[in-house]
């Protein structure tokens, strides 16, 4: 027969029934029938259904979520590992695929043991070694699945469902033990000195990891998005159906002691007892067949996927036999891994390490459930949906489980699937889907809260004013100064967007222009860790686009309220000309216009902010020593000092001076009275002179203007003031409140 790789083959062709099967029989497998009657005796009936219902809060909101997430894409091979590779990225795929392939390879070796059990009445009364039955029958079971494939193991489902369920109804038609007849349900009864509930949990946990094992067969289905979430479901309520029975059944049928005591006590209740040893070794042999089954698909998928750093074992791993591409090199290393384990016979370690892993599989099926609802991305459209806080329910109860069942195995099974990310992640380059999902969980986020925040925008503006900046140049990769100092403005209270400005009609030339800029500049604001949104517009003229940019929507879901411009000492007139005209332009929006002069200084050691207030200010100044004070949020301003000059006529500096002082006393200046300097001055030649003499050294100097004496004095407004180093420019349209 020839051989193929994983994902060319047609598969078998299975429908629904098989899925249910291979569910339904790891369900009601070992655990069952060993457990359940020591979970009764040690926390009574009460506690034994609080261990099925808390189980199957993992396991049914993870049956949801793979039954939804079935319905969406093509499941192939690979089953949970598939899913999970295909939409949380195939690195991490590939870290919980391998950690579920180690959980259900090794499950084999656990069910085989298991299976060894039933056989132990035949040794009554003398020294016998388990692993006489567990090895013969292991290398069997690896012999029929290497010779014979899924067509068989499917087929020995059927046979071995229906001994299993004959065993189960020959138990609820039995009788309570000799010698006990309770005269009311005993809810609470339980031994003395019992084990502790959360212990009994996870001794009795690998009974519910049964019900995604019929995904594993996702690329043997005719159709897997009709048969995974049918079969998956079906499987999981008959599951728990029968365990609320059985639980009920066994309290009514035998005292706690018993029930704690004897393994095999459903033997003694059932009106055939020899039945459910044969139940038993029905259920571990179906739920070793069902193992074997999709174990050998995942690591199948796996080494198609190319998920291990050795190429070679990669191919080797991924081939299939014939045309149903069966995995056998898959299967044969499945079965020695099984057989080493088995040869141990005692799996009790790894078999708690793996119930973490299996903790964390269901964990991230109810994650993707969780995060797809809210990044709403157009390509996810299953046709079976669950709810977004049951998957979130899903996703937190497997965390909370893990750490409540034994945190140190919790803890070293996420540290063992940390390494194994760090290991595949430098030999893989894939960025996966995890990327995309969270930018558009962001994306339906930022929406929401857009959304919520518009109706507040009138009022946050007047009463919880902050800086919602746009900047548009043409001069973004000549100058530094602009962006650096929009970026110290946006680092934490306020917001900004910066836009590069590219003259000419919009065609195909200029968007290609546009986008080019766009990603330098993303990369460069991602290089210097800048909170500023960065885009391009192209339009024919800079009025023509600022008119465009005053009107687009704040990145922050306020409208932007501040413009910011920029010109260089050593600009030439008809520069420093269009500045103006801007900012007249700008003005009639009523938004806050900011004017940054800048030179050689690069703002000096960035240790001094000088705000020079006059009579002209009354609306400036909150404006002015509020975007100061913003500035000292920033580290590359961290040690740097506000001195406020209030610059006034004589007859009004005490005036001033006490309306400082009530707003300090307030709370509503944040300046600290020793930083104020009252001066008087006679006319503006005299001003100016007191600035310039004692603000030349400042590295960064604040002044006020207002339109009107910008429209008298034009390009001379931003050019006043030679001595001082990099200028701001403040005007307010109104003065804000600062709280």
């Amino acid at each position: 027969m020839s051989e193929t790789s994983a994902g060319n083959g047609a598969g078998h062709g299975f429908g629904t029934l098989p899925v249910f099967l291979a569910g339904i029989s790891t369900i009601l497998g070992a655990i069952m029938f060993l457990r359940f009657g020591y979970a009764v005796g040690n926390v009574g009936l009460v506690g034994a259904l609080g261990v099925i219902v808390l189980g199957h809060l993992v396991t049914v909101p993870t049956a949801l979520a793979l039954a939804e997430i079935a319905t969406n894409r093509k499941v192939e091979g690979g089953g949970e590992y598939y899913i999970i590779s295909r939409s949380f990225g195939r690195t991490i795929g590939a870290v919980i695929g391998i950690s579920l392939y180690l959980s259900q390879a090794i499950s084999v070796a656990f069910y085989m043991i298991a299976l060894a059990e039933a056989f132990r009445p035949l040794g009554a009364g003398t020294v016998f070694d388990l692993r006489l039955v567990s090895m013969p029958a292991t290398i069997g079971l690896i012999a029929l699945m290497l010779t014979k494939g899924a067509a068989l193991g499917v087929r020995a489902l059927y046979i071995v469902v229906l001994v299993l369920a004959a065993s189960l109804i020959l138990f609820f038609l039995g009788s309570p033990v000799d010698g006990y007849s309770p005269e009311t349900l005993p809810f609470a009864s339980s031994i003395a000195n019992a084990d502790q509930f959360f212990i009994v949990f996870a001794i009795c946990f690998p009974a519910f990891t049964g019900m995604t094992a019929g995904v594993g067969l996702s690329g043997d289905l005719a159709n897997p998005r009709v048969s995974l979430p049918r079969g998956t479901m079906a499987a999981t309520l008959v599951g728990m159906a029968v365990y609320v029975l059985l639980v009920i059944k066994m309290a009514a049928s035998a005292p706690p002691e018993l029930l704690d005591s004897d393994p095999l006590v459903m033997s003694r209740i059932a009106i055939w007892g020899p039945i459910i040893p044969i139940g038993l070794a029905c259920a571990t042999l179906s739920s070793a067949i069902g193992s074997i089954l999709v174990a050998p698909r995942t690591l199948q998928a796996l080494g198609s996927d190319g998920s291990f750093p050795i190429r070679a074992l990669n191919r080797w791993t991924a081939l299939g036999r014939g045309a149903v591409n069966e995995p056998r090199n898959a299967t044969l290393v499945t079965g020695v891994l099984a057989l080493v384990i088995v040869a141990l016979g005692n799996v009790d370690f790894v078999a708690r390490l793996i119930s973490m892993f299996f903790m964390v599989t269901y964990g991230s099926l109810c994650a993707i459930s969780f995060l797809e609802h809210f990044a709403a991305r157009p390509s996810y459209r299953p046709s079976f949906r669950s709810r977004w806080y049951v998957s979130m329910f899903g996703a937190a109860m497997c965390v909370f489980m893990m750490f409540q069942m034994d945190p140190l195995f919790a803890i070293i099974a996420l540290v063992a699937m940390t390494g194994l990310y760090l290991l595949l992640s430098r030999t893989s380059g894939e960025r996966g889907d995890l990327a995309a999902m969270f930018e558009g969980v962001m994306t339906q986020l930022t929406r929401y809260l857009q959304i919520r925040l518009q109706p507040r925008r009138n009022r946050m503006a007047r009463d919880e004013w902050r800086p919602s900046i746009i900047m548009l140049s043409d001069e973004t990769f000549e100058r530094r100064a602009p962006l650096l100092f929009l970026r110290w403005l946006s680092h934490r209270h306020g917001f900004g967007t910066y836009l590069h400005y590219i003259k000419g009609l919009l065609n195909p030339d200029t968007s290609r222009q546009g986008e080019k800029a766009r990603q330098k500049m993303v990369a460069l604001a991602k290089e210097e860790g800048s909170a500023v949104y960065v885009d391009s517009i192209v339009s024919p003229s800079m009025i023509s686009a600022l008119a465009q940019s005053l009107q687009l929507p704040g990145v922050s879901g306020l409208s932007n309220n501040t413009v910011m411009f920029e010109l260089s000492e050593h600009d030439e007139a008809p520069k420093r000309g269009a500045v103006a005209e801007s900012v007249l332009f700008a003005g009639n929006t009523r938004k806050t216009l900011l004017v940054l002069r800048h030179g050689d200084n690069h703002f000096g050691a960035r240790r001094k902010i000088h705000v020079w207030l006059t009579w002209n200010d009354r609306s400036n100044a909150n404006s002015m020593i509020l975007l100061s004070y913003l500035l000292l949020d920033h580290p590359d301003w961290r040690k740097a000092e506000i001195s406020v000059f209030a610059a006034l006529p004589r007859d009004q500096v005490e005036e001033m001076r006490l309306g400082f002082q009530e707003l300090m006393r307030d709370g509503r200046l944040p300046v600290s009275e020793k930083n104020i300097r009252f001066l008087s001055v006679d006319d503006v030649e005299s001003y100016r002179r007191l600035v310039a003499r004692l603000s030349t050294d400042a590295d960064l100097t604040v002044l006020g203007f207002d339109l009107e004496s910008l429209r008298e004095r034009r390009e001379d407004m931003f050019t006043s003031h030679p001595a001082l180093k990099d200028v701001l420019f403040v005007h307010a349209p109104e003065q804000i409140r600062i709280e």
